[in-house]
C-alpha cells in the first residue's frame, strides 16, 4: 500500500484509514488516490470490519487536491480524467458498513468532499472547511455536488458551492456538514466507530444500504427495498446503549 495511506485493521473490528502526508497538508494526490482505493476496497472485502474510520495524521485533514499534477496532463480536464480512471470515491459510498470521520485544521477541496462520503462527520472546533473549486475554474467534482446536496439540500448546498468560501466548525454544525463538534475529536470519533462496530453486522449494512437509497428512490420504491432489506436480515439482540458516541455529551441535533 502507498505509503500516503495508512490501514490498520483492529480486533474490535474497526478499520482504521489514515491519510499520511502530513507535510503536505495532506492533499490528494495521485498516490493517496490509488492508496485510498487499496485501502477501502480491503475494508469492503476483509470478513469481520464493523465500522471504517477515516481520519488524517499531522494538524490538518487534507487542504484538497494536489493542483501541482494538473500540470502534469495536457488540460485540467484530462487531469480530471485521469483521476476518474481509477475512482475511491464510488467504493468509500458503498461501503457495507458505517463509515466515521474525524475532521480537523484545513479540510477543503477533496478533502471536504470525501469526508461528505461518510455517515458520521466530527469536526474539531478549529476546523476550516470549504469547496473552493468554483473560484479555481473547477467544479467539485470528488462527488461533492451530490453528497453536499444529499446532506443539506439545494438551497442550502448552492451557496456553499457558488461562492467558494470556507467556514468555520460551528457553521459548519449549523448547516449539517458536520452532525457535532468534539472537544477531542479523535477520541470521540474512535469511540463513535467502536460503538458502530459493536452493532449486528446484517442489520447495520442493511439500514445503510437503505437509508442511502431514500436520497434516491421514490417513496414507494424505497418502502419496498425497506420491506426486502428487513426481511433479509435476522432479528438481532438490541444494544442498551443507543449513542454511537459512547459516553460523549449528546448532540441535541442527532
Amino acid at each position: 500500500m502507498a505509503d500516503e495511506v495508512l490501514l490498520e485493521l483492529r480486533d474490535d473490528g474497526v478499520a482504521v484509514v489514515s491519510l499520511n502526508r502530513p507535510d503536505k497538508l495532506n492533499i490528494y494526490n495521485l498516490a493517496m488516490r490509488d492508496g485510498l482505493i487499496e485501502a477501502l476496497s480491503a475494508v469492503r472485502d476483509v470478513p469481520g470490519v464493523g465500522a471504517l474510520l477515516l481520519r488524517a495524521n499531522g494538524p490538518h485533514f487534507s487542504a484538497g487536491a494536489d493542483l501541482a499534477e494538473f500540470g502534469t496532463a495536457e488540460t485540467a480536464l484530462e487531469a480530471r480524467r485521469i483521476r476518474w480512471d481509477r475512482d475511491p470515491w464510488g467504493i468509500l459510498w458503498d461501503l457495507p458498513c458505517p463509515t466515521v470521520v474525524a475532521l480537523h485544521g484545513h479540510t477543503v477541496g477533496s478533502g471536504l468532499e470525501m469526508a461528505l462520503l461518510c455517515d458520521l462527520r466530527l469536526a474539531a472546533a478549529g476546523t476550516r472547511l470549504g469547496l473552493p473549486e468554483t473560484r479555481l475554474g473547477m467544479l467539485p467534482a470528488a462527488g461533492g455536488t451530490q453528497s453536499l446536496t444529499r446532506a443539506l439540500g439545494p438551497a442550502r448546498a448552492l451557496p456553499v458551492v457558488a461562492t467558494a468560501r470556507t467556514f468555520d466548525a460551528s457553521e459548519a454544525l449549523a448547516l449539517g456538514v458536520v452532525q457535532w463538534v468534539a472537544e477531542d475529536v479523535e477520541a470521540d470519533a474512535d469511540a463513535a466507530a467502536r460503538r458502530l462496530a459493536a452493532l449486528p453486522r446484517a442489520p447495520a449494512s442493511a439500514a445503510r444500504r437503505a437509508l442511502h437509497a431514500a436520497g434516491d428512490l421514490p417513496l414507494a420504491l424505497g418502502l419496498a427495498l425497506e420491506r426486502q432489506l428487513a426481511e433479509s436480515v435476522a432479528v438481532a439482540e438490541p444494544v442498551a446503549e443507543a449513542d454511537p458516541r459512547a459516553g460523549s455529551t449528546p448532540n441535541p441535533q442527532l
